[in-house]
């Protein structure tokens, strides 16, 4: 959606050593924001994006308008059900219908051979990922790592939110994660322990308020009460510091 950072610019290059031609959507999707949230203070800074993006010798930016994406009397919508109906699409239960809409949109328009997602929105790539699958769109999905500053802190659009002493207070999600990754490693298997810890530390930090922590299996995104040896699970957190939301996770095989 544009606002581009190194996160953004990571899946450029994993572009660009994978694929002959790699093209760059910005498009900051209307349908994929609730009324009470961020679309039209939603950061926006296209001439630096283009300049990114030279710099990093993209083919093609593919900007469209908001008409060219959902022309007057638009009536069709892409809805993944189950897997969007818990973690963020429990506070945001109008997100998905938006994501999956533009994204089959955007790939019908351009028909890549791959296509590059963050894992920070680790959820969001599951959820695109079952939408191919489902409809038989010959594409692949690329979940590329979640590039952090170097204190620990995913790198997010939305982060320009924060005032200095909030960015401090923000690391405690990144800590959190930490913490739950040494409690694993430790031997720990119940996710109750794991979390109830994660908890208390996050809520030792005034400034948060907290949506959800959860642990679920990488690939269904199924809750799960306790870590199986040999499988991967999604540690997952959603968080508000002051009056801006932030997700983060890690992914871990126990």
């Amino acid at each position: 959606m544009g606002y581009l950072h190194e996160g953004h610019l990571s899946l450029v290059r994993e572009s660009k050593k994978k694929c002959d031609v790699t093209i760059v959507s910005i498009f900051v999707n209307p349908t994929q924001f609730a009324p009470s949230e961020d679309f039209k203070s939603y950061p926006r800074n296209l001439e630096k994006d283009k300049k990114l993006l030279e710099v990093k010798e993209v083919d093609f930016l593919f900007l469209p308008e908001v008409n060219e994406i959902y022309p007057g009397n638009f009536q069709t919508y892409v809805n993944v059900e189950h897997i969007t109906q818990k973690l963020e699409g429990e506070f945001r239960p109008t997100h998905f219908r938006g994501v999956t809409t533009v994204v089959m949109i955007l790939l019908n328009s351009v028909h890549p051979n791959f296509v590059f997602f963050g894992q920070k929105d680790a959820q969001q790539a599951a959820v695109i990922k079952q939408m191919v699958k489902d409809l038989k769109v010959d594409v692949e999905i690329v979940v590329c790592p979640i590039v952090r500053e170097n204190d620990g802190l995913a790198l997010s659009s939305r982060n320009i939110y924060l005032s200095p002493e909030e960015r401090k207070d923000s690391l405690v999600l990144y800590r959190s994660l930490e913490l739950a990754k040494k409690i694993i490693f430790s031997g720990e298997r119940r996710v109750n322990v794991i979390l109830s810890e994660m908890n208390v530390l996050i809520r030792e930090v005034k400034s948060t308020k907290l949506d959800y922590i959860r642990i679920v299996e990488s690939d269904s995104f199924e809750l799960t009460d306790e870590l199986v040896e040999g499988n991967e699970f999604y540690i997952l957190i959603a968080c508000k510091i002051g009056r801006t939301r932030l997700i983060d996770n890690i992914r871990i095989t126990v």
